[in-house]
């Protein structure tokens, strides 16, 4: 199975820049990124030494978060964050940077909560204007912008499947996929087995953690194994995301009898 490990909430208790050499150690050759740093556009050493840590551990970054706020303090993203647009382009040019380096494709752009300062259609036109220039950005190297239905956070307006669908169809961008992680899906209430049966062909990624708890695959209810089985029978060939939080010493244990 092509993994690649979210080293952003997996091996948490090492230093990020350790993790990438952690992940090869315990046997995957692919790792995923939130963004790693305080700010949009972070300084040129903090840059290179984020791309030694992937080079030096020998792992292919696979996919990586444009610059999403402050995640612990509850933000989801720029991309429809009116006040922070001329942020959100200064970082697409730090995406593409780091992309071309080190030969990532992938790139997941937050859509970003609702704000009670402007109208939802306010703020849909800016997330429009901002996806299509991370389309256009990451497309100088082959690139893929991902959106992500996200659960736990209720002013966050892409819920389902569709919701992320209707505005990828609205951007009018071959270059924009549905980030589909089963986790915030099924939580949601989303019918995952519809939507792999309509979507997976044309799936950008797929990332998984088991529910309730968000947990390793094996610890709760969902059938990931058969959901990730049906992905690639109808042609999903990309990477499992292992986007889920460890309940065990051992993070990985799971593989050993999953499927």
């Amino acid at each position: 199975m092509p993994y690649t490990v979210n080293a952003s909430i997996l091996l948490t208790d090492l230093p990020l820049l350790e993790r990438p050499a952690a992940a090869k150690a315990a046997g995957f050759d692919a790792v995923e990124f939130w963004w790693p740093f305080a700010e949009a556009v972070p300084a040129d050493a903090e840059v290179d030494r984020f791309v030694a840590a992937i080079e030096d551990a020998g792992v292919q970054l696979t996919g990586l978060n444009f610059f999403a706020g402050d995640m612990p303090g509850g933000d989801r993203g720029l991309v429809s964050w009116k006040g922070r647009c001329g942020e959100f382009k200064d970082n697409i040019d730090v995406v593409v940077g780091i992309g071309e380096r080190l030969g990532t494709r992938a790139f997941n752009a937050l859509y970003g909560n609702r704000l009670d300062d402007f109208t939802p259609e306010a703020q849909d036109e800016l997330g429009l204007k901002n996806l299509v220039a991370a389309a256009e950005g990451v497309a100088k190297i082959g690139g893929t912008v991902l959106l992500e239905p996200v659960s736990g956070t209720p002013a966050y307006p892409l819920k389902t499947a569709q919701d992320a669908l209707d505005v990828i169809a609205r951007t009018g961008q071959s270059n924009i996929k549905l980030l589909a992680d089963f986790y915030h899906l099924a939580v949601n209430g989303d019918d995952v087995a519809a939507v792999i049966e309509a979507h997976a062909h044309d799936f950008g990624h797929i990332q998984i953690a088991d529910s309730p708890g968000r947990t390793e695959p094996g610890t709760g209810e969902l059938p990931l194994a058969q959901w990730i089985s049906r992905s690639q029978e109808l042609g999903y060939t990309g990477h499992i995301g292992l986007e889920y939080k460890a309940s065990q010493a051992d993070p990985f244990a799971w593989l050993a009898h999953f499927g």
